[in-house]
C-alpha cells in the first residue's frame, strides 16, 4: 500500500480530536497527540500514531483512563514514590520527570519510582527534555501484563520489551539520547510491519516450536487484521536483542522498574496492565568541578562523529544523531505514513464523525 507525506501539524489535530472524542481533557489530549506525532517524525514508529487505535480500545475498556493525576505514596525528598493511577502514560511521565527536575535542582540527584502508569511511549522524548534542563537522567521501564517478550535461550513470552533511555546534555551540541527496547524490535515496528510499513528482521520472533520469524502474524495470530492487534494472541514472542548481554538488560528492567516500583514484572499470573517507570536524574554541575563537563561531553561526541566510516557507511553517527535526521526531513517533507495506518486512523475519526480536511503536506 501506498505512504503518503503527511502535514504534522494536520495529523497532530486529528489525533487530539481523536482523544477528545475519547474523553481526554484538551490538555491531555494534546500532550498525547503532541508525543505521538513526534515519535513518529523522529522515527520511532512503534511508539507513535499507530498507537492511537490501541489507545482509544484501552480507553473504552477502562485499561487506562483519562484525566489522571500522579498520586504520591512516599516523599523523602530526593526519592519519591508514585501511582500513575493507570491513567495516561504521557502525561503522567511528564508530571514525573518536571517533579524529578525539582528535585534534582533542590538536592543535586533524584530518584522519581512511579508505578501503575498507562503507555508512557517514547522513553526518549522524556531524557530529551531532561536534557534541555540541563540534566543527566537514566530511565528504565516495564510494561506489566505485556508478556510478550523470550528471554535468550527460551521460546516462551515471561518479559516485556522493557526500554532503556539514557540522556546527557552537550552544551555546546547536540545532546547524546540513548533509547532503545531490550527486545530486538519493539512490538510497534511488528504492528507497523503488519499495517504494510517496514518489515521487521526475520530473528525478531521466536514461534512456539522454538524457530525464529519476522512474520507478525506469530505474534497478533488472527488479530492481525483488526484495527488493534493483540500482541499476546498470538503463539510466537519477540526475542530479547544482543543475545545474552541484551536479554540481561531486559530481565534488570522488570526488577528494577517493575517490582521496585510495585508494578509487578511480567512472571507467572497475570499482573494489571501498566508502566513501571524509574527515573534517576543527577545535576552534573554538582560533580563538575573543574568547570570541564560540557566541553568533555561536546569534544567527545565530535570526536567519535568524525572518525573515519567502515565500507559502506555515509557518517558515524551517535545516538540521537537519526532522530534529528528524520525530524529535520519531516518538517519540511512531511511525515510518512503508511497507508494501512492512514487508513485506520481517519476511519476511526470518520465513525466518531470528526471532521478534517485534507491531510496531505
Amino acid at each position: 500500500m501506498t505512504d503518503h507525506r503527511i502535514d504534522p501539524t494536520k495529523l497532530t489535530e486529528l489525533i487530539k480530536s481523536i482523544l477528545q472524542y475519547a474523553g481526554c481533557e484538551t490538555d491531555e489530549a494534546g500532550v498525547v497527540a503532541d508525543h505521538l506525532v513526534e515519535a513518529s517524525m523522529r522515527g520511532h514508529d512503534s511508539h507513535g500514531i499507530v498507537r492511537i487505535m490501541r489507545y482509544v480500545q484501552w480507553l473504552g475498556t477502562g485499561q487506562i483512563n483519562a484525566n489522571r493525576q500522579i498520586h504520591i505514596i512516599s516523599d523523602l525528598g530526593s526519592i519519591v514514590h508514585l501511582d500513575g493511577q493507570s491513567g495516561m502514560g504521557q502525561r503522567l511521565a511528564l508530571d514525573a520527570l518536571a517533579l524529578g527536575i525539582e528535585r534534582a535542582e533542590k538536592h543535586g540527584l533524584a530518584l522519581i519510582a512511579m508505578r501503575r502508569a498507562g503507555h508512557i511511549g517514547r522513553l526518549g522524548a522524556y531524557a530529551e527534555l531532561a536534557c534541555s534542563a540541563g540534566y543527566v537522567s537514566v530511565q528504565f521501564a516495564n510494561v506489566g501484563g505485556s508478556q510478550i517478550v523470550a528471554p535468550f535461550g527460551s521460546a516462551e513470552a515471561s518479559c516485556s520489551t522493557a526500554p532503556i533511555a539514557i540522556g546527557v546534555p552537550n552544551p555546546d551540541g547536540d545532546d547524546f539520547i540513548l533509547d532503545f527496547a531490550t527486545s530486538i524490535v519493539a512490538e510497534g515496528k511488528a504492528l507497523v510491519a503488519a499495517r504494510g510499513g517496514k518489515a521487521i528482521p526475520d530473528d525478531a520472533i521466536i514461534s512456539r516450536s522454538g524457530e525464529r520469524s519476522g512474520d507478525p502474524r506469530e505474534l497478533y495470530g488472527d488479530t492481525i487484521e483488526s484495527p488493534a492487534p493483540n500482541p499476546r494472541a498470538g503463539s510466537g514472542a519477540l526475542r530479547t536483542m544482543g543475545d545474552h548481554k541484551g536479554s540481561g538488560l531486559a530481565l534488570a528492567c522488570e526488577l528494577l522498574a517493575g517490582a521496585m516500583t510495585g508494578n509487578g514484572t511480567n512472571g507467572p499470573g497475570d499482573t494489571v496492565f501498566g508502566n513501571g517507570h524509574i527515573i534517576i536524574i543527577v545535576d552534573p554541575k554538582r560533580l563538575d568541578d573543574q568547570q570541564g563537563f560540557g566541553a568533555a561531553v561536546g569534544e567527545y561526541v565530535a570526536h567519535v562523529q568524525a572518525s573515519r566510516p567502515e565500507i559502506g557507511v555515509d557518517q558515524v553517527m551517535v545516538p540521537g544523531d537519526p532522530e534529528r535526521l528524520r525530524l529535520a526531513d519531516a518538517l519540511v517533507n512531511g511525515l510518512i505514513v503508511p497507508g494501512a495506518v492512514l487508513d485506520g486512523i481517519t476511519a476511526l475519526a470518520e465513525e466518531m464523525q470528526i471532521e478534517f480536511g485534507d491531510l496531505n503536506k
